[in-house]
């Protein structure tokens, strides 16, 4: 195994970064038929820490002028808002604002100290929101699993159209010919079978049958989509936005990054990894990242459980 550099991947794969805020998107392929899918995941940050720190000046001047308190504020060296946030965090647990703390220029000591006593709280005050696409129901199944520190809001097959339904093809498929082309024919056969479903469950509402009828029109299309999506197989795809703090982050990256993982979700996780490292270098900068045999990729950190 060969060590990758983070930075160079985030470009391999096709991410680009403003202000902060990662994304690594995935393109839509056609299948024969023209039903949409997509080989690879996609990760867009939404949202990131916004620290401001200048409010503290009242309190850090509310305390003896002997201590220098005030000075905090002072420091030259910026850091990412989530590093920010999390280290005034941890300061104020000892009341560290004084002239011999740990300067931010020094945040990455600071961090390391912290992850290799496990002191992983302070880590929960940064958070991050990630719209995920491109992966499959099986990944979500999986994801939503993740329990402590996320929040999720996910793609309802219930409320929406199968004209807005993508498939995901898995990795295993897209390297041979045979996998591919059956991939695409099952596809194309589950949008058939979804559309002559609804169609045939809308005439049925028409005539009237009972368990098909409801007085709004939502309930209406929802009482037809709710029974059509029976025939969606798990490679439809379910974009589903995630937000958690970066302790919680971490966890899902130990976890689903690792070699052992699924492969789908380790892609996933992967991607996950290099938009928060784009956003936060400190916060996640003790993972690195190495190749397989297989050419798939694992993250690995020495601060594990944090």
């Amino acid at each position: 195994m060969s060590v990758i550099d983070p930075q160079t991947l985030f470009h391999e794969l096709g991410g680009r970064e403003s202000t902060g805020f990662a994304t690594i998107h995935s393109p839509v392929s056609l299948s024969p038929g023209g039903v949409p899918y997509l080989q690879a995941p996609g990760v867009v940050m939404l949202a990131r820490p916004n620290t401001q720190t200048a409010g503290l000046a009242g309190f850090l001047d509310g305390f003896d002028s002997s201590l220098h308190f005030s000075e905090y504020l002072d420091d030259p060296t910026s850091l990412p808002d989530g590093s920010q946030l999390c280290k005034v965090a941890g300061q104020l647990c000892y009341m560290s604002f004084q002239r011999k703390r740990t300067m931010n220029a020094d945040a990455q000591r600071y961090f390391d100290n912290l992850k290799s006593s496990g002191h992983g709280s302070v880590l929960e005050h940064a958070n991050f929101s990630l719209l995920l696409y491109g992966i499959s129901r099986s990944v979500t199944h999986e994801l939503v699993r993740h329990r402590a520190g996320f929040s999720y809001s996910q793609l309802s097959q219930r409320f929406v159209s199968g004209n807005k339904l993508r498939f995901v093809e898995r990795p295993e498929f897209r390297s041979d010919e045979q996998l591919h082309t059956q991939f695409l024919q099952r596809i194309e056969r589950s949008a058939s079978e979804y559309a002559e479903l609804t169609q045939r469950l809308l005439e049925m509402q028409k005539e009237g049958v009972s368990i098909l009828s409801a007085d709004a029109r939502t309930d209406l299309r929802k009482k037809v989509q709710q029974s059509a999506r029976s025939v969606l197989p798990n490679e439809t795809e379910a974009p589903i936005v995630v937000t958690a703090n970066s302790r919680s982050w971490r966890h899902v990256i130990e976890m689903r990054a690792d070699a052992h993982a699924e492969t789908e979700i380790r892609e996933l996780a992967l991607r996950i990894f290099l938009c928060l490292y784009q956003a936060d270098p400190i916060l996640f900068s003790d993972y690195q990242v190495e190749s397989l045999p297989d050419e798939t990729y694992t993250v690995k950190t020495a601060f594990r459980k944090v």
